[in-house]
């Protein structure tokens, strides 16, 4: 029997890249901009790449925000993706203050232009980059259950979410000496700042774990 996973469509980027990527790992795709849709779904996907506002107004403008809120609260598996990350988190500072979904204490803010020597750096984080632990963290029965530290994934970003909460880093990066965070956690809820769609055979194992959970 295949998992059942709802795609949401809010008009922000990679859409396609990430439905398939999800075929390949054996589920049943719905992409969808239905309230009715992400209320009955089984497992629920929050793509995304862009500007932080234009993804908040994307799914605004649909209606969208308290269903996923209460989906999210009603304990079913859960995966934001790059942007989709992003917007789990209280606010953004990206062209402004902005509000996000709030699902995760913390904010998002841009990646410092230089590395920890003080030379500059290419922005956005672009290419494959490895993925650590976080401190205290544990990647048992989680998305990374069956991904080795230091697997390398493929990231495009140039703003970087800051949990409130070290309990809800679930995975970094290393970029130049800046640690920024790769993935995060609460509860049945996950983000990857990463493209697993784009990771080859981690991020698709990364994307059968979730199906599985």
């Amino acid at each position: 029997m295949k998992h059942k996973v709802t795609i949401i469509d809010y008009g922000v980027g990679n859409i396609f890249s990430v439905c398939r990527a999800f075929e390949h790992c054996g589920a049943e795709v719905h992409l969808t901009d239905s309230i009715t849709d992400i209320n009955t779904a089984d497992r629920l996907v929050l793509p995304g790449v862009g500007a932080f506002v234009d993804g908040m107004e994307g799914l605004r403008s649909r209606n969208l925000i308290e269903p996923i809120k209460e989906f999210a609260a009603a304990r079913r598996p859960f995966l934001g993706i790059c942007l989709g990350m992003q917007m789990l988190l209280d606010s953004s500072e990206e062209f402004g203050q902005q509000e996000g979904l709030g699902l995760i204490p913390g904010k998002v803010v841009a990646i410092p232009p230089t590395g920890l020597d003080g030379k500059l750096h290419k922005i956005p984080h672009i290419g494959w980059n490895e993925l650590l632990v976080s401190e205290d963290a544990k990647w048992d029965s989680t998305i990374f259950e069956n991904i080795r530290p230091g697997s390398s994934v493929y990231f495009v970003h140039s703003f970087a979410v800051v949990p409130q909460l070290q309990v809800n880093r679930l995975a970094d990066c290393n970029y130049n000496g800046r640690v920024i965070c790769a993935a995060v956690r609460s509860g049945s809820v996950f983000g990857c700042q990463f493209h697993p769609e784009k990771s080859g055979v981690v991020g698709l194992e990364i994307i059968t774990s979730f199906l599985n959970l």
